[in-house]
């Protein structure tokens, strides 16, 4: 008989890329916080990656109906950011599983996030040692937004700030907005 799955935390993860299309377009931004299921914020980790200016710039010009919009002034902080950095994708990768080693065994990591299928696409892409330590079964927060909206015309006013720390906490929030109309 298989083991149960039962993690006694949880992962939070937010990237911030230059698209969607996890081949074409590359991460910028990562961030973590790692919660028990009362959603105490436990620890968190913010990094990011020094990528080509050109392509970078590129990738934003290919995606402009995101980053010229709503999500211009992140995408001019991201772009400072990058140019600040000297950190390679693989020296991120290598913070990242450390920050993982310190507060998760070797079970199974549980992913969670608002449309965290597509974090995940990214990491499976361009993290593959990260992307072994996570368990298939993620807790999608989008999921329970489309439930509350589609079904009971409920939604959470969350603020899209284009950045990875602050929209993980964005999505921590939203949960419990959706868990408190479960129990009420």
């Amino acid at each position: 008989m298989k083991a149960k799955f039962k993690p006694q935390r949880i992962l939070w993860l937010d990237m911030e890329m230059t698209g969607l299309d996890p081949v074409e377009d590359f991460p910028i931004e990562v961030a973590m916080i790692v919660t028990d299921w009362g959603f105490t914020e436990i620890a968190h980790f913010e990094g990011a990656a020094h990528w080509c200016s050109k392509k970078m710039q590129a990738r934003f010009d290919k995606n402009k109906s995101f980053w010229y919009g709503d999500g211009a002034t992140a995408r001019e902080q991201l772009i400072a950011q990058n140019k600040a950095t000297k950190i390679t994708k693989a020296q991120l990768e290598r913070d990242i599983l450390a920050f993982l080693d310190e507060y998760f065994d070797d079970t199974p990591i549980l992913l969670a996030g608002n449309s965290i299928h597509q974090d995940r696409r990214f990491i499976d892409h361009w993290f593959k040692k990260f992307s072994k330590r996570l368990h298939y079964r993620m807790l999608d927060v989008s999921a329970w937004k489309v439930v509350f909206e589609g079904k009971y015309g409920k939604k959470f006013a969350k603020p899209e700030d284009h950045r990875a720390l602050e929209d993980i906490r964005g999505s921590i929030q939203e949960l419990q907005y959706y868990l408190k109309k479960v129990k009420s």
